[in-house]
């Protein structure tokens, strides 16, 4: 496969990164919250594939992947990477089917951010050590009783978001536009359904995989995964992977926030701080994490 054409330098952007995350991260609540409808359907596990399947069809349709875009290691990337999203979007279900929302999400962000400490240095660290304490703080993860295998899966969805974070930015490094996704998601959505199929057949011949539940797939493939996944690849074209490990410790308090929005759900004290404490670090790290590097035009 021939070398890509170098991407054009241009000024690093981090509040547009910053923003770009923060707009994956909304996407994804709102993913959540409507792919719950799916799982008396199809199950969790049938829901995610079912997602995964739909992004990488729209994804191969929009991106236009072509061999010529791709040197031997970008596309290596590129299939490692959507080896990855599926590990960690059935893993998360699956975590989600045995243990608390809040918990698991305070497992899984163990991912970003030892992606952040690790690759941090300095102030990186010190706001990714604050956004640790806030996400603490909001979920709680020290409570008893929890189930040891939705322990197990949250922690493993973890490992795979740290690698997702590290894959996404090379490949957005290494290939211009969406044109990574147009690899990864369709590596995806057949890695999903290769673990999911036995489910999906079941459903399928029990006529709960019906052309409604297709269609609510399709919906909620847009939110989860096509949109959250290109605005995240785009925001690591404009900053560290340290900065955007810190920002997805966001996460959690748009989440409460949320609640508090649509639900009348009101935080502890606790929770408040810990949304306070996420916020600053997240403010910190958009100040901080600017990339001295290259991104496409095309991207933008």
């Amino acid at each position: 496969m021939a070398a890509p054409t170098s991407p054009l330098v241009l000024p690093s952007s981090p509040r547009t990164g910053a923003l770009m995350a923060t707009g994956s991260m909304l996407c994804v609540q709102i993913g959540l919250a409507v792919s719950v409808g799916l799982f008396e359907h199809i199950g969790s596990t049938g829901t995610a594939a079912l997602r995964l399947l739909w992004a990488g069809l729209l994804l191969v349709v929009i991106a236009r992947p072509r061999p010529s875009a791709f040197t031997r290691s970008a596309f290596a990337a590129a299939v490692a990477l959507g080896t990855v999203t599926a590990g960690l979007t059935i893993l998360f279900t699956e975590a989600l089917a045995r243990i608390p929302l809040g918990t698991a999400a305070a497992l899984e962000f163990l991912g970003p951010l030892g992606v952040a400490l690790l690759r941090g240095r300095g102030r990186a660290r010190g706001w990714a050590l604050l956004a640790a304490v806030g996400v603490v703080l909001l979920t709680n993860p020290w409570q008893s009783d929890l189930d040891p295998a939705g322990v197990a899966f949250a922690l493993a969805a973890a490992a795979c978001w740290a690698g997702y974070i590290l894959l996404t930015q090379r490949v957005g490094d290494q290939v211009t536009g969406l044109t990574g996704l147009g690899v990864s998601m369709p590596v995806a959505g057949l890695v999903a359904t290769v673990v999911a199929g036995p489910s999906l057949l079941g459903s399928l011949e029990t006529g709960a995989l019906d052309v409604s539940v297709l269609l609510a797939g399709l919906g909620i493939a847009l939110l989860l995964p096509v949109v959250p996944f290109s605005l995240e690849l785009l925001a690591l074209r404009r900053l560290t992977t340290a900065a955007f490990g810190t920002l997805m410790c966001l996460e959690p308090a748009i989440a409460l926030g949320v609640g508090v929005l649509f639900l009348s759900q009101t935080p502890s004290p606790a929770a408040a701080a810990g949304v306070a404490a996420v916020v600053l670090a997240g403010i910190g790290a958009e100040r901080a994490g600017a990339r001295r590097g290259q991104f496409s035009t095309s991207a933008s």
